[in-house]
């Protein structure tokens, strides 16, 4: 079983590799946030516990969320692993979930961090537009539409959501950023964590990450180095 942590920053393009990556691995992707909702939704005694929390607005403790991590690597598809995209966030969820793969004689294998400046975070996700019809996405600064303000596809106008707005960029990297590093920093000590350069092109940042997992996969041929 291979488990593989991708870290990043808000806009470093976790979403974008965390596919890459698992269908490299042939595993599935694993994010906090739908595992809870799926568990929620199937009524099970871990979605119990969670909607607690989550229908009175509160977090969900680390404990429970890495319960619901370690339930879904049980099933069939994760059984050669999984690519965790997002999840831990705080240095206190990588122990905690450390602790609970070595109870289940499992591991994290290998921590992937995309790494990009805080600026460029800034530049590309305030850059961001979306169609408003149907929602097909845009960078002013590396995708630009043809014609200003219009989408390509359809001709509806493009505008940027709220989230994308420089001012709260800004506040949620304040917010994020700071136990990202604690988190980087935990995996660094630990020796797994793999840094790519995530100002590259989406393909470069493809590749680099396939390379640095432990049994680096090689793009093109899909073949497998050991």
């Amino acid at each position: 079983m291979t488990v593989v942590v991708l870290l990043g920053a808000p806009g470093a393009g976790k979403g974008t590799q965390a596919p890459v990556v698992a269908r490299q691995l042939e595993v599935p992707v694993l994010a906090s946030g739908d595992l809870l909702r799926a568990s929620v939704a199937a009524d099970t005694p871990i979605g119990r516990e969670a909607d607690r929390y989550m229908s009175r607005g509160q977090l969900v403790p680390d404990t429970t969320v890495v319960r619901a991590f370690l339930d879904r690597l049980a099933a069939a598809d994760a059984a050669r692993g999984a690519v965790l995209d997002g999840f831990p966030r705080t240095r206190g969820q990588a122990e905690v979930l450390d602790e609970a793969l070595a109870d289940a004689d499992k591991r994290v294998d290998a921590a992937m961090f995309i790494d990009v400046p805080i600026e460029d975070l800034v530049l590309r996700m305030a850059s961001r537009r979306i169609c408003a019809a149907n929602g097909h996405v845009y960078n002013l600064a590396s995708n630009p539409p043809h014609v200003p303000g219009v989408c390509d596809l359809d001709g509806s106008p493009l505008v940027q959501r709220d989230d994308d707005r420089e001012e709260t960029v800004r506040a949620r990297m304040v917010e994020q950023v700071p136990p990202l590093e604690q988190v980087v920093d935990y995996y660094q000590r630990r020796g797994i964590l793999k840094t790519v350069d995530g100002r590259q092109s989406i393909e470069r940042v493809s590749r680099d990450v396939l390379a640095a997992l432990p049994h680096p996969v090689h793009v093109g041929d899909g073949s497998v180095a050991g």
